[in-house]
C-alpha cells in the first residue's frame, strides 16, 4: 500500500511539474514571437558572429605572443592556454555585456531584457569552465562542469524550485535513508569541488615541501601522502555531511566489507605499511642507488604501493615496497656516496710483481671517475696455473653514472699501460701435434 501511495504521489508531482512546465514554455515561445524580443535575439547573433570573427583573426597573434612567453610561471600560462580555447566566449561576454549596456543607456530596460538574461548565462557559462579546471580528473572535471552549469541556468532562469522538485520526486528508500535525483546532482558537485579544493591545498603545500631543503627527501615524500590522505579524506566528509547523509546507518554495511576487503587486499595493505615504514626508517629515499636481485637503478619515485627504480638502460622497474623490507637490497648510497669496485687481472710470471701493482694503481688514477682522495690500490690474491692473480680496489661517488662503464675504461687503462711497458697478460695457450697411424710424429713431409 505504502508503494502505490509513493508511486501515485511521484506521477502527481511528475504530471504538475510537466504541466507547470509546458505552460512557461508555451509563455516563453509566445514572449519569442514579440518583436522585441525577436531583435534582441537577432543582436545576439551577430555579436556572436562577431566574436567568432575576432577569434579568428586576433587568435593567432594571441598564440604567437604566448610563444614569447618564456619566463612565465606555469599556471599563469595554463591559464593563458584555456583563455585562448575559450577565446570566443570571452569575446562575446564583453560584446553582449557592452551591448546591454549602450541599450540600457538609449532605450527603456524592457528592450534589452533578454539580451541581459544571455549575456549573464554566458559569463556563468565562462565562469564554471574556468573554475573547473581546477579538477585534474576528466570525469569529475566533466559531471562538475555539466552540473554546475546546469544548476546555474535554471537559477538564472528562475525554475530551480521546479526542476529540484522534480528532481527530489525521482527517489529510492533503503530503510530510513532516502536517495534522490537531486541529491546525486548536489553530492556530484559539492563532493566534486570539496575534491577540488583539496587537491589545490595538496598540491600547493607538495610544492612547498619539495622545495623545503631542511627536510629529508624521505621525510618530503612521508608528509605530502599524509597531507593528501588527510585533505581529500576531509573533503570526502565533508562533503557526505553537507548532503546531510547519515553515516552511522552504514557503519555495519562497511564494517562487513572492510573484513571482506581485508582478506582481498593483504598485499596492498602490506605493501601500504611498507611504504611507510621505508619513509620513516630513512634506509631507502628518493635518488638511493640500490640493487636488488638482478636489477641495478637508483630510486626515481616512492610511491604509496610502490617504489619506482629506474636502470641505466631506460628500464622502470615498479618493485613493491614489501620486497624492499623482506628482501635483501643493496643500497649503494645509503649512509654515503662513496662506493668501492674490485677488478680482478692476471699477469705473467715473469713480469715483476712490485712494478705491476705500481702500474696498476697508475693506471687506475688516471681514469676519470676515480677518486684520488681514497686512491686505489693494488694485491696479489694468489699464484695461479698460469699468472700471477691481483686485485685492483677503487673509490667512485658517481654510482648513478653506471659501474660497468667505469670497470670498463680501469680495464682499458691496465691494457694501455701494460702494452707501454711491456707487461704480459697471460692467456690459455695449446699445442696440437699430429701422429701417424704407428704412434710416430708427423714430421709433415
Amino acid at each position: 500500500m505504502g508503494e502505490t501511495q509513493e508511486g501515485e504521489t511521484l506521477l502527481e508531482v511528475v504530471t504538475s511539474l510537466g504541466t507547470l512546465l509546458l505552460g512557461q514554455a508555451e509563455t516563453l515561445l509566445s514572449s519569442l514571437l514579440r518583436p522585441w524580443v525577436a531583435y534582441q535575439l537577432g543582436i545576439a547573433l551577430v555579436v556572436f558572429l562577431a566574436a567568432a570573427l575576432l577569434r579568428r583573426v586576433l587568435g593567432p597573434r594571441i598564440r604567437e605572443w604566448m610563444g614569447t612567453r618564456e619566463g612565465w610561471p606555469k599556471w599563469r600560462m595554463r591559464v593563458l592556454v584555456v583563455a585562448h580555447q575559450r577565446l570566443r566566449a570571452i569575446f562575446f561576454v564583453v560584446l553582449v555585456w557592452l551591448v546591454v549596456w549602450f541599450m540600457r543607456e538609449v532605450t527603456w530596460p524592457s528592450r534589452s531584457y533578454v539580451l541581459g538574461i544571455i549575456a549573464t548565462l554566458a559569463t556563468a557559462w565562462l565562469l564554471v569552465v574556468f573554475a573547473t579546471r581546477l579538477i585534474r580528473s576528466l570525469f569529475l572535471r566533466r559531471m562538475v562542469r555539466y552540473g554546475a552549469s546546469i544548476y546555474v541556468t535554471l537559477y538564472i532562469l528562475g525554475v530551480v524550485d521546479e526542476a529540484a522538485e522534480l528532481l527530489d520526486a525521482a527517489a529510492v528508500s533503503f530503510g530510513e535513508m532516502r536517495i534522490s535525483a537531486l541529491l546525486i546532482v548536489q553530492g556530484v558537485v559539492i563532493i566534486g569541488c570539496l575534491l577540488a579544493l583539496a587537491r589545490f591545498v595538496t598540491v600547493t603545500t607538495s610544492s612547498r615541501v619539495q622545495s623545503n631543503e631542511d627536510i629529508s627527501p624521505s621525510m618530503r615524500v612521508l608528509i605530502v601522502k599524509v597531507v593528501q590522505i588527510v585533505f581529500y579524506a576531509i573533503a570526502f566528509y565533508a562533503g557526505v555531511r553537507a548532503l546531510g547523509i547519515d553515516l552511522t546507518g552504514l557503519a555495519v554495511l562497511s564494517g562487513a566489507i572492510g573484513v571482506g576487503l581485508g582478506f582481498g587486499l593483504q598485499k596492498v595493505v602490506s605493501n601500504l605499511v611498507s611504504g611507510v615504514i621505508i619513509l620513516l626508517d630513512k634506509s631507502i629515499k628518493p635518488g638511493d642507488v640500490i640493487s636488488l636481485g638482478d636489477t641495478f637503478g637508483w630510486i626515481q619515485t616512492l610511491g604509496a604501493r610502490y617504489a619506482s627504480v629506474v636502470t641505466r638502460d631506460g628500464r622502470e622497474y615498479l618493485i613493491p615496497n614489501e620486497d624492499l623490507i623482506t628482501g635483501q637490497v643493496v643500497n649503494w648510497s645509503h649512509s654515503n656516496e662513496f662506493v668501492r669496485l674490485d677488478i680482478y687481472f692476471g699477469t705473467s710470471y715473469g713480469c715483476d710483481p712490485h712494478s705491476v701493482r705500481k702500474l696498476a694503481i697508475e693506471a687506475a688514477k688516471s681514469v676519470e671517475r676515480v677518486l684520488s682522495s681514497r686512491p686505489p690500490v693494488c694485491h696479489i690474491v694468489g699464484f695461479g696455473d698460469s699468472s700471477v692473480d691481483y686485485i685492483l680496489r677503487f673509490w667512485i661517488t658517481d654510482p648513478t653514472g653506471g659501474l660497468t662503464n667505469i670497470r670498463g675504461n680501469v680495464y682499458l687503462a691496465l691494457w694501455d699501460t701494460f702494452k707501454e711497458n711491456d707487461i704480459s697478460i697471460p692467456f690459455p695457450q695449446r699445442e696440437v701435434r699430429l701422429l701417424d697411424r704407428d704412434g710416430q710424429q708427423d714430421d709433415g713431409t
